[in-house]
């Protein structure tokens, strides 16, 4: 079954940092673009940034300098680091094949003290 994964959510205080995950069972992961969105309570999903085929990544300007998404193909693995986590940071993420149009499931981050 083609899907995306998503592992890593929970809660975090302000400064903190968190990882999350996506893991792809989808053939063409390797030559796939991938990106992370996010979906704060009340407000429209939104782009947090997203990492080529080719390594190259672009961010939100939000998140530029605090978050950061690599990807694995030999794991089919795709990840989004994030420091500095602020409460306004609080949302369900989404990793997204962007190539194949796959969408995780979500996993909820909050930053809260």
């Amino acid at each position: 079954q083609v899907q995306l994964v998503e592992s890593g959510g929970g809660s975090v205080q302000p400064g903190g940092s968190l990882t999350i995950s996506c893991t792809a069972s989808i053939p063409h992961f390797g030559v796939d673009t991938m990106a992370w969105y996010r979906q704060a309570p009340g407000k429209e999903r939104e782009l947090v940034g997203f990492i080529t085929a080719g390594g190259s990544t672009k961010y939100g300007d939000s998140v530029k300098g605090r978050f950061t998404i690599s990807k694995d193909n030999d794991k089919m693995t795709c990840s989004l680091q994030m420091n500095n986590l602020k409460p306004e940071d609080t949302a369900v993420y989404y990793c997204r094949d962007v190539s194949s149009d796959i969408w995780g499931q979500g996993t909820q981050v909050t930053v809260s003290s």
